[in-house]
């Protein structure tokens, strides 16, 4: 007995290091990007390693693009620099090497990446968030062999904010809730990492905060968004029909 708990004492030292790894890694590419000149290009570029991270611990029924959301309306989101999307059900349409136009019905999440999270970049963050979450979604009855599933009611688009660092001295805090609550409805914030070590989410129920701050804030961070994107189940089926008769007209 003594030796099994010494062997899962390992066994957590040995992931907690590993992890704690994988975001030295990520902190070190992402802080590598500052000899890029241009804004707009070393965005794109930490935009990528934000991508490519998810990518890496979302299972295969997700997948992850920076693009443009659209509804059967016609209306389109800003662009999003980090979507999470459905895979199986749900093509993607007009794809271009780096960006493409995602179904509204088809998404889970959005983020924005940014090099620091502070008052301003929460705004920012909230308003990209409101122009996905105020998009038309459709939702039809499913086929199978014995009748129809009735239509699936739509879930809340989850959604967050990426960077290196937060720009408070004491992290996630009582400065960063005053500003972080100001964002309510379609604007608000559901989570955000700093990838030097703050974590945040108001997952629990009835928003409360839940936060890490350690060099594991990275895998604590993708371990509760992946639970989050567990509860909210598949996405409802499209009305493809509806996007079919605008382009009719």
């Amino acid at each position: 007995m003594p030796g099994s708990h010494l062997s899962k004492l390992r066994g957590m030292e040995f992931l907690q290091r590993a992890f704690a790894s994988e975001q030295s890694c990520l902190v070190a590419k992402l802080r590598s990007s500052d000899r890029i000149v241009h804004d707009g290009d070393r965005g794109e570029v930490n935009e990528q390693y934000f991508i490519e991270v998810l990518r890496n611990y979302l299972p295969n029924r997700y997948t992850v693009h920076k693009a443009t959301i659209l509804d059967s309306d016609g209306q389109v989101s800003d662009s999003i620099d980090v979507v999470v999307h459905d895979r199986q059900y749900t093509p993607t349409l007009l794809d271009s090497e780096s960006h493409r136009y995602i179904p509204a019905e088809a998404v889970y999440a959005v983020f924005e990446c940014k090099p620091t999270i502070d008052k301003g970049y929460l705004e920012y963050a909230g308003k990209k968030a409101e122009s996905v979450r105020r998009l038309k979604r459709t939702s039809v009855p499913i086929t199978h062999a014995g009748g129809s599933y009735p239509a699936k009611p739509h879930f809340e688009i989850l959604a967050g904010i990426l960077a290196i660092d937060a720009d408070w001295k004491e992290g996630f805090s009582t400065s960063f809730e005053t500003c972080h609550s100001e964002l309510k409805g379609l604007s608000r914030l559901d989570c955000g990492l700093a990838v030097d070590g703050h974590a945040f989410d108001t997952f629990e129920q009835g928003g409360a905060y839940t936060y890490c701050k350690s060099n594991n804030a990275l895998v604590f961070f993708l371990f509760r968004l992946l639970n989050q994107l567990q509860s909210l189940g598949t996405v409802p089926a499209i009305d493809w029909n509806a996007y079919a008769s605008q382009l009719s007209k």
